[in-house]
C-alpha cells in the first residue's frame, strides 16, 4: 500500500524513530499507527538481543534529590559510544528516567524498570530507544540513599555521579563539597569499621605478601652486589638475556648470578621476621585505610592538609556522613 510522507512525519513526531524505519514499520502494519509503533519496539527488542554482548562503557550517570532533601537517588543509563549518549533523545531519557527515579523511589533495579514513563513502562522505553539508536541501551546503576539530609554531585561530563547521605541537615555547599571529594577520590567506606571484615583480611594478606617479596628482593640485591653483579642486570629473565645479547654480562656471569638469586632469595624466606614482617604490613593497611576511607581522606579542594572529618568538624561538629554511593561508567 502507498504510504503518504505525512503519515511518515506523523509517526517519526509520535516514535523519535527514523525516516525509514517509520515508513517500513507502516507498510507492514498496512498503515495502522498503533501497531507500526508496536513494530519498532520489536526492533529494539531484536537490536537489544543481537547486540546483547556489547559493553555500554558511554551514557550518562545522573542524580535527583527529593524537596526536601531526605532522599537522593542515582541513575545510569548505558550506551555504547559517545555519540549516541550526547544525542537529544538519549539525554531525555536518561533525565525522564531520573525523573521517574526520585519520584517513586523504587525499591530495586526491577521496580524501576517497571515505572511508567509516559504510556510505557522504563523498560519498554528503553528498547524503543534502543530501536532508534541501533546501539544497546540499559540501567547499569540505580540507587538510593535516605537520610535526614542528603546531597548529590554529577561530574560535567556525566561519566561519574555521588549521592551522600549526612546524619543533619547542612549548607547544600558543604554537601556538595563532600560529594565531590567521593566523586574525585572514589573512597569504599566512610570509615574503617564500615570496611567488611572480608576486604580488610585480603588487604592485609596483600600487605604480607608484598612486605616478604620486598624483603627477599633486598636480599637478593644485596647478594649480587657483594658478588659485583648490577642487580638491574637480573631483574628477571628476559632481561638477563637481553643483557648476555647486549654484552653487559657474560654467559658465566648470568649464570653465576640466577645461583646467586636462587640460593639468597631461599634463605631469606626460611628466615623471615615474622613480628616486623606483621609490622610493616599493619602500617600498610593503616595507609590503605587513610587512603580508601572518606573521613580519613584529605580533602581534595583544601589545604593538602585537613582531612575530610576534619573539615566537617569545622563546619558542623555534629555532621556526619551517614553513607554514600558512587558511580562511574569508567571503573
Amino acid at each position: 500500500m502507498e504510504i503518504k510522507a505525512s503519515e511518515v512525519m506523523k509517526l517519526r513526531q509520535m516514535t523519535q524513530a527514523g525516516m525509514m524505519d517509520c515508513k517500513q514499520a507502516l507498510i507492514e502494519a498496512e498503515g495502522d499507527f498503533e501497531r507500526a509503533k508496536e513494530i519498532l519496539r520489536e526492533k529494539g527488542k531484536v537490536i537489544a538481543a543481537k547486540r546483547s554482548d556489547r559493553e555500554t562503557t558511554e551514557g550518562a550517570v545522573l542524580a535527583r534529590t527529593n524537596a526536601d532533601k531526605t532522599v537522593a537517588t542515582m541513575v545510569c543509563l548505558g550506551c555504547e559510544t559517545d555519540f549516541v549518549a550526547k544525542t537529544e533523545g538519549f539525554q531525555t531519557l536518561a533525565n525522564s528516567i531520573a525523573d521517574v527515579a526520585i519520584a517513586n523511589v523504587p525499591a530495586g533495579l526491577d521496580e524501576l524498570k517497571k515505572c511508567k514513563l509516559g504510556d510505557l513502562t522504563i523498560e519498554d522505553a528503553i528498547m524503543d530507544q534502543t530501536g532508534k539508536s541501533g546501539e544497546k541501551h540499559v540501567i547499569a546503576c540505580y540507587e538510593k540513599i535516605e537520610a535526614p539530609f542528603v546531597g548529590y554531585y554529577i561530574h560535567n561530563n556525566q561519566k561519574i555521579a555521588t549521592i551522600v547521605g549526612f546524619s543533619k541537615k547542612i549548607s547544600d555547599e558543604v554537601a556538595k563539597e563532600i560529594a565531590m571529594q567521593v566523586t574525585a577520590m572514589a573512597p569504599i567506606a566512610v570509615t574503617a569499621d564500615d570496611i567488611p571484615q572480608a576486604k580488610k583480611d585480603e588487604e592485609l594478606s596483600i600487605a604480607i605478601t608484598k612486605t616478604k617479596e620486598e624483603m627477599v628482593q633486598k636480599a637478593v640485591e644485596a647478594a649480587l652486589n657483594k658478588a659485583g653483579l648490577n642487580p638491574n642486570h637480573f631483574d628477571s629473565e628476559d632481561h638477563i638475556e637481553s643483557n648476555i645479547a647486549k654484552g653487559w654480562i657474560t654467559a658465566e656471569q648470568a649464570e653465576q648470578g640466577r645461583k646467586i638469586m636462587k640460593e639468597a632469595a631461599e634463605q631469606k624466606a626460611a628466615s623471615l621476621p615474622e613480628a616486623m614482617i606483621q609490622n610493616i604490613a599493619n602500617g600498610r593497611l593503616n595507609k590503605f585505610f587513610k587512603e580508601k576511607t572518606l573521613n580519613e581522606q584529605v580533602l581534595a579542594l583544601g589545604d593538602g592538609k585537613e582531612t575530610v572529618s576534619q573539615y566537617l568538624k569545622r563546619m558542623d561538629a555534629e555532621v556526619k556522613v551517614l553513607s554514600f554511593r558512587r558511580f562511574s561508567l569508567s571503573d
